[in-house]
C-alpha cells in the first residue's frame, strides 16, 4: 500500500517493521478477525532482504524457508534461493493475504497512554490495544571498539554496505568475522581481492549436509528442553557457526579461505599483529553483527541488562501490552529466520487475541 495521509486512529493491533516477522505477524493476526495496521519504514516489500550483497544464498532450500501458510517456490536452477527471489516471495506473500501494510511509514516512538499504547510516527499517531515490533537488527550494524579504527585511512564499512566483490578487484582487503556473514563475503571476495580473514576464535564450519532445516531443529529442541527444565543441549552453538553453502564450500575446499587470528589494533595502512605483523588493507569490512533496532520503544523504559528487553515468549514482562518478534534467540528460537519466524508469531498473535478480546484483564 501507499503510505497514508497524516491520520489519528485506533486499532486492535499496530505491527512495526513489514519485514519477515511482520508479515508472519499479519498471516496470523488476519485469522484473528482483529483489526490491525503494519508500518513499515521501507519503501517497498522485501524488508532487509532488498539491502542484501549481491552473492547471498539461504541456508536452506525454498521449500524449508516458507512463511507460515505459503510455501517459497523454488527458484529456477537454484537449490539455495538468492536474496532477490526472497524479495519476491515477500511482495507475493503480502499481496496474497492482502496484509494492511502503510509505507513508507517512520515509527518515531511508542508511548503509554492509559488503556492504550501510543504509536507516534512520521505520518500521524495510532492507538492501539498491543503492539508488535518486528524492526529486526539489520538497522543497527555493530562494529567494535578496536584500537586505531579512527586513524585508520583505508575504506571501513560493515556487512550492510558490501554487495558485489567487483569494486574490491586487485584490493587488499581484511574480513574480520567468524560468522555466516563474514564467510560467505570472504567466499565472495576470494579471487578477486587479496583477502585476509580474520576471527577471533577458529571458525568452525557445520557439517557440509547440515543446512537451515538442521539449525532450526536444533533450535526448537534447546527451547523445549530449556522451557522443560532438561539440561541445555547447545543448539545451534552445539552443531557449529558457519553453514557451509556452496559458494562457501567451494572457496573453502580451494584453499582461499584462510582464517587469521585476530589482529591487536588498526594503524593507517592497515592491521597490525600483535607480534609486529603487519598486513596492508585498502578496506576492512566488519562481519560484526548487529544488536536489536528497538529505539523506537525507549519512550517505554523497558531495556536492562545487554540493552535487551526482559520477555516472557515475545512478550514484554514489564509491558503485556507490548510483543517483540524476529528478533532472534531471545524472542523465539530462530526467529530471526524465514522458517523460524512462524511459531512464535503465531503463539505472540494467541496472547494478543485474549487481551484484547478480554479488556486487557
Amino acid at each position: 500500500m501507499d503510505s497514508p495521509r497524516a491520520v489519528t486512529a485506533r486499532t486492535d493491533v499496530v505491527v512495526i517493521g513489514g519485514g519477515q516477522a511482520g508479515l508472519a505477524a499479519g498471516y496470523y493476526l488476519r485469522r484473528t478477525g482483529l483489526d490491525f495496521v503494519i508500518l513499515d519504514a521501507q519503501d517497498a516489500p522485501g524488508g532487509a532482504w532488498r539491502h542484501m550483497w549481491d552473492s547471498l544464498r539461504l541456508f536452506s532450500p525454498a521449500e524449508h524457508s516458507s512463511l507460515p501458510g505459503r510455501p517459497m517456490p523454488p527458484q529456477p536452477g537454484r537449490t539455495y534461493p538468492d536474496a532477490s527471489h526472497v524479495i519476491g516471495y515477500l511482495k507475493e506473500y503480502e499481496e496474497r493475504y492482502g496484509l494492511p501494510v502503510h509505507r513508507p511509514v517512520r515509527v518515531l516512538g511508542v508511548h503509554r497512554d492509559g488503556d492504550d499504547l501510543r504509536v507516534e510516527t512520521d505520518s500521524g499517531r495510532r492507538w492501539a490495544r498491543s503492539v508488535i515490533s518486528a524492526t529486526g537488527t539489520w538497522w543497527r550494524p555493530l562494529i567494535p571498539a578496536v584500537r586505531g579504527r579512527e586513524i585508520y585511512r583505508g575504506r571501513q564499512l560493515h556487512t550492510v554496505g558490501y554487495r558485489d566483490p567487483g569494486e574490491f578487484t586487485g584490493r587488499s582487503v581484511t574480513v574480520v568475522g567468524a560468522g555466516n556473514s563474514a564467510a560467505q563475503i570472504a567466499a565472495d571476495l576470494a579471487g578477486h581481492a587479496e583477502l585476509t580473514w580474520v576471527t577471533r576464535h577458529p571458525p568452525r564450519f557445520l557439517a557440509d549436509d547440515v543446512d537451515g532445516r538442521a539449525l532450526f531443529a536444533a533450535a526448537t529442541a534447546r527451547r523445549r528442553a530449556l522451557d522443560a527444565g532438561e539440561p541445555d543441549p547447545g543448539g545451534v552453538a552445539a552443531l557449529g557457526d558457519i553453514v557451509a553453502t556452496p559458494p562457501v564450500r567451494a572457496a573453502r575446499n580451494k584453499g582461499l579461505l584462510r582464517p587469521v587470528a585476530m589482529f591487536d589494533r588498526l594503524e593507517a595502512d592497515g592491521p597490525v599483529w600483535a607480534d609486529g605483523t603487519r598486513v596492508r588493507a585498502d578496506a576492512v569490512i566488519w562481519c560484526t553483527g548487529f544488536r536489536p533496532a528497538l529505539g523506537h520503544l525507549a519512550p517505554l523504559g523497558l531495556r536492562r541488562s545487554g540493552g535487551l528487553i526482559p520477555t516472557d515468549g515475545t512478550r514484554s514482562v514489564e509491558e503485556p501490552r507490548l510483543h517483540l518478534l524476529g528478533y532472534g534467540d531471545w524472542t523465539g528460537p530462530a526467529s530471526a529466520t524465514l522458517i523460524g519466524v512462524g511459531l512464535p508469531a503465531r503463539d505472540a498473535v494467541r496472547r494478543i487475541a485474549a487481551l484484547v478480546r478480554t479488556g486487557g484483564r
